[in-house]
């Protein structure tokens, strides 16, 4: 794949530095030398038969991205695409609105309060997709960037896919993947709860729930639901965890889908909770008369 560099053109933006690096990418900063935008690009090349499942990645990425407004998730502005010879794509450059800010692996929340309130902008965010019929199928803690002001914005919808898609292949983060991934059941909204209960464990615990690919063992996805070890509440690894808070967590990462909350709505509102009477207690311990609120 070529490397550009700084100051070289690229599709008629100029490169301004390279952000980072994925199996069968490049990401660059990039302005737009007309308006003095400034985006990301995605370049993904196809240098082997391996690489198709990429650029198949990509362009669903930019299908489904391209149909959704919403401030939790990372706009796109445009697809270019360079083919070798008439039918075969070589080369894409999915064009992306540049989100200015650390994710939550690399720095996650610092209260319960904070947690509460980066989850739940993710959760209205990733409501929104489903009433449009879309899942994310890939929700894990470095795909939530966080801005300086607190904002949160999911990235990365590669593996995004329309509501009930039964995938060829398992596809998914090991540490955060749901059942329903492994045994190549129909991608749902409960995937995404479970997928994202998984990443607010980890941020509360830093604890991994036990899922069936979470050793790297692929054989574990033959094996029946039953046989899955349950995962221990988070109140055993972090006994501060707020009740409610440990609550919501354990329903989302239920191995069932049925036993999952109902919707994602649900968990924003669930989030909305828990944040709310974790100000309030924090009001009442400024004011003096702090007196534990009843569950």
């Amino acid at each position: 794949m070529q490397i550009y560099k700084p100051g070289e053109l690229v599709e008629g933006y100029r490169v301004m530095a390279e952000l980072g690096r994925g199996a069968a990418s490049v990401i660059y900063l990039i302005q737009d030398p007309k308006t003095k935008q400034i985006w990301a690009a995605k370049h993904v090349a196809r240098e082997t038969e391996k690489d198709a499942r990429f650029l198949e990645q990509t362009e669903q990425e930019y299908d489904i991205a391209s149909k959704l407004d919403h401030p939790a998730i990372r706009r796109v502005e445009r697809l270019v695409k360079k083919k070798s010879g008439l039918l075969t794509v070589s080369e894409l450059y999915l064009v992306m609105e540049l989100v200015d800010g650390t994710s939550v692996d690399r720095n996650p929340p610092k209260t319960f309060e904070q947690a509460a309130d980066i989850f739940e902008q993710v959760a209205r965010g990733m409501a929104y997709m489903h009433a449009k019929g879309f899942v994310h199928a890939d929700m894990k803690p470095n795909n939530i960037i966080v801005d300086a002001h607190g904002k949160a914005k999911i990235i990365d919808l590669g593996q995004s896919c329309p509501t009930n898609t039964v995938k060829k292949r398992i596809q998914g983060t090991p540490d955060y993947i749901a059942p329903e991934q492994v045994h190549r059941r129909p991608i749902t909204e409960k995937t995404d709860i479970y997928n994202l209960g998984a990443s607010m464990y980890w941020a509360l615990t830093r604890q991994f729930v036990p899922t069936a690919l979470a050793k790297g063992d692929s054989l574990v996805g033959s094996l029946d639901d039953e046989l899955m070890e349950r995962p221990k509440p988070t109140i055993e690894f972090n006994p501060r965890v707020p009740e409610l808070f440990d609550r919501l967590i354990m329903q989302c990462v239920e191995i069932e889908p049925a036993k999952r909350p109902d919707s994602m709505t649900e968990v924003a509102e669930r989030l909305n909770l828990v944040r709310g009477k974790l100000i309030a207690e924090a009001e009442l311990r400024k004011s003096g008369s702090f007196r534990k609120v009843t569950q």
